[in-house]
């Protein structure tokens, strides 16, 4: 004679296991379209930044001391003062969101093998006033060293004057602060005298490096 009591235990314990793996199924494919949902929101806030096309129009860029400078399209300003030395670039947001500035770091030359690194995060110096660059038009990065008595001072008018490559990282992310990129951009000299400008690297701060 059948046990109706067993039969029902295990009908239900069966029950409960269809039901319990379904939830599971259910679940993970949930917490995987809240992945690429996140992934696809992320990717249309990120910017991209490159130096501007040689048939860009050049940027006004003013400084806090009243000085202004033309940076031409697809190059770059750097002048030495007798009390300040003036860096510019222009620069096109290939990126799908707007990039927000927040730091940039000097090197004269150019760094390679293992020296073509980025620099620690402390090693960047924060900007004086909010610089952004919306996705697919253009802008600029502006910095400037103010002190004739520092080592950084004196190293970068040696550089400049030397019509030596000059380095600059620049540090920049989303609007929100986050998807922080590091690009480094190359200052290399003209025969005439001006400067172009070109992307070296790029160096994901707050997402796994692609290389």
């Amino acid at each position: 004679m059948a046990d109706w009591v067993t039969i029902s235990a295990l009908a239900t314990a069966g029950g409960t296991l269809v039901l319990a793996g379904a939830t599971f199924a259910s679940v993970r494919s949930a917490n995987r379209a809240a992945r690429v949902a996140e992934q696809s929101l992320l990717a249309a806030m990120r910017p991209l930044l490159l130096p501007t096309h040689v048939s860009d129009p050049p940027e006004k860029i003013g400084f806090v001391d009243g000085k202004w400078v033309r940076a031409p399209g697809g190059g770059g300003i750097a002048e030495v003062g007798d009390a300040a030395i003036y860096l510019a670039i222009p620069l096109r947001n290939v990126g799908t969101g707007i990039a927000v500035l927040h730091g940039w770091h000097f090197l004269p030359g150019f760094p390679l093998g293992d020296d073509n690194r980025p620099p620690p995060l402390e090693a960047f110096q924060r900007l004086t006033r909010d610089l952004y660059v919306p996705a697919g038009d253009t802008g600029f990065w502006q910095g400037a060293f103010r002190n004739p008595d520092a080592d950084e001072f004196r190293e970068a008018a040696r550089a400049i004057e030397a019509n030596e490559d000059l380095t600059v990282d620049v540090l920049y992310g989303d609007h929100e602060g986050g998807q922080r990129v590091i690009s480094r951009i190359v200052l290399r000299p003209r025969e005439d005298g001006t400067r172009i400008a070109s992307a070296a690297r790029h160096w994901n701060v707050d997402r796994p490096d692609p290389r």
